[in-house]
């Protein structure tokens, strides 16, 4: 008996290659961050406009999302532990080349790869950690770990990215996975056993491409009415985008193993912290991106001072994940999720209050209490989906909680950029000189490319078109946070009514 329980009770080789897996899953969602201090780098090398700075950083967690539940049925047939080596091969070598890319074009190409290549990552490193601990309680920790390690990813982005910046050109931001990847590749086949399921259906094709079809097409249209204004062409790709969306959810329900398993919805609790993983995951990316382009277009931070301001509402993720997860051992998540909630919708509303030349003190707080606010969701959302879902489903429900994250990051960055897009656009006041010439366009589009613009103009005129585009920035950061407030007091209120069944977690297992 003695030796059955040592047999499934995880050792120190167990808990070190937890260590290694989470290094590139961390990396997998700083890649995502990373970059939200080096758009206005990348706008000035490369003239990207608003809607190319968008697809250069949300096109990457579109196809992470897209292709997970793929690539997780891929490794349960070729094998997991085979299937992230690979991965992780083509993910740093993808990197390399987004390092280098010459254009617009060449990065949100190779961005899109490295979603395919990223995808292969998170349900590999999940289905090895589920087979390496086989002790419940142990398996909670370890997955525990691993979704802070995504939460950890997207909240030191920023501060990678503006140390790296701070040195170097954009291209580093990128070149930071480069060591991770070789650390797994090296370390994997010692460390990581090797699983699969050679009976797991195969891969729906037509599934990925609808699923993709529903969602690429939608964002497209929206960044672009965001930029350009009520038009035909963009809401007919929204159409064709909604009509795809159709066709997908009515052939899921229609296949024997089907990509998304609708089924899973019609469990009250797997439904809400689905929901709620997709719609914080929204709310935490899109208010980061503005946040850290405010630091260094508004207060005009250098990226290295933007990084580590950054730091401060990082601290307060760190230390909300801790005490979450030892008050949800007693309490039911419910009441945690929904606290934090109400925690992050006040950090919203100091953040309404934002105004250009305040400094970053409001802006800071503001930040920390929402990310204190959403601290509990990431590690808790794998344990409140599987352990709700029947065992015979729970691979397809971890699979459908890792592409919910996802997913709501990237579609944060889009509609919430979108919509903060809009709003500059709209607000900002070209000064005469400039109306109707390209740097004024250009200026009216961005905010970074109104900094650029205003550098190379007499006083007067780049004084009156900074002053112009920091409130009309400042503007869509308060309007966005208005309503990313109102959402996250959604979010309480849909934790309260979908999870009220699930219990405490009880004691944490004793290491």
């Amino acid at each position: 008996m003695t030796d059955m329980i040592a047999r499934s009770t995880a050792g120190r080789r167990e808990w070190l290659a937890l260590a290694v897996l989470c290094l590139p899953t961390m990396l997998t969602m700083l890649d995502i961050s990373v970059l939200f201090l080096a758009v206005p780098q990348i706008t000035v090398d490369l003239g990207a406009g608003a809607t190319e700075q968008l697809w250069i950083t949300d096109i990457y967690g579109f196809l992470i999302a897209g292709f997970l539940i793929t690539m997780g049925s891929v490794g349960d047939r070729i094998g997991r532990r085979r299937l992230l080596l690979l991965g992780a091969t083509a993910f740093g070598a993808l990197s390399a080349l987004a390092a280098y890319a010459p254009s617009t074009e060449v990065l949100i190409a190779a961005r899109a790869l490295l979603g395919v290549a990223g995808a292969t990552i998170m349900p590999s490193t999940l289905a090895l950690i589920i087979g390496m601990f086989r002790d419940p309680r142990q398996l909670g920790v370890a997955i525990s770990v691993w979704a802070s390690a995504l939460t950890a990813g997207v909240a030191l982005g920023p501060l990678v990215g503006g140390a790296l910046l701070q040195a170097f050109w954009w291209g580093a931001a990128f070149l930071v996975a480069v060591p991770v990847m070789l650390l797994l590749v090296v370390t994997g086949p010692r460390l990581l056993p090797e699983s699969r399921d050679p009976g797991a259906p195969g891969v729906d094709p037509v599934s990925v491409v609808l699923s993709l079809v529903a969602v690429l097409p939608l964002v497209y249209g929206l960044k672009e009415l965001a930029q350009s204004g009520w038009s035909p062409g963009p809401v007919a790709l929204m159409l064709a985008g909604a009509l795809a969306g159709v066709v997908f959810v009515v052939r899921q329900g229609r296949l024997a193993h089907p990509m998304l398993d609708l089924g899973l919805f019609r469990i009250m609790e797997v439904r809400g912290a689905l929901l709620i993983s997709l719609l914080v995951g929204a709310l935490q990316s899109g208010s980061g991106f503005f946040v850290a382009q405010y630091l260094l277009s508004v207060e005009g931070l250098s990226p290295l001072a933007a990084g580590l301001w950054m730091l401060v509402p990082t601290f307060g993720l760190v230390i909300g994940i801790f005490v979450s997860q030892g008050i949800a051992q007693r309490v039911r998540p419910a009441h945690v999720v929904a606290a934090g909630a109400a925690i992050a919708s006040a950090g919203m509303v100091v953040l309404t209050q934002v105004t250009p030349g305040g400094g970053p003190a409001i802006l800071l707080l503001g930040f920390t209490v929402v990310y204190v606010g959403v601290s509990p969701v990431g590690p808790l959302a794998g344990r409140l989906v599987v352990p709700a879902a029947p065992p015979e489903r729970a691979g397809s429900a971890s699979a459908m909680q890792s592409m919910s994250g996802e997913l709501g990051v990237a579609l944060g960055i889009a509609v919430l950029g979108s919509l903060g897009a809009a709003i500059y656009t709209s607000a900002v006041e070209v000064p005469p000189a400039l109306a109707n010439t390209a740097p004024g366009r250009a200026a009216a589009e961005t905010m970074a490319e109104a900094v650029a613009v205003a550098q190379r103009q007499p006083t007067g005129i780049g004084d009156a078109l900074i002053s112009s585009a920091r409130d009309a920035f400042a503007s869509g950061l308060n309007v966005t946070a208005a309503v990313c407030a109102l959402a996250f007091a959604g979010i309480a209120v849909l934790a309260l009514t979908t999870l009220r069944r699930i219990p405490p977690f009880g004691p944490p297992a004793a290491q």
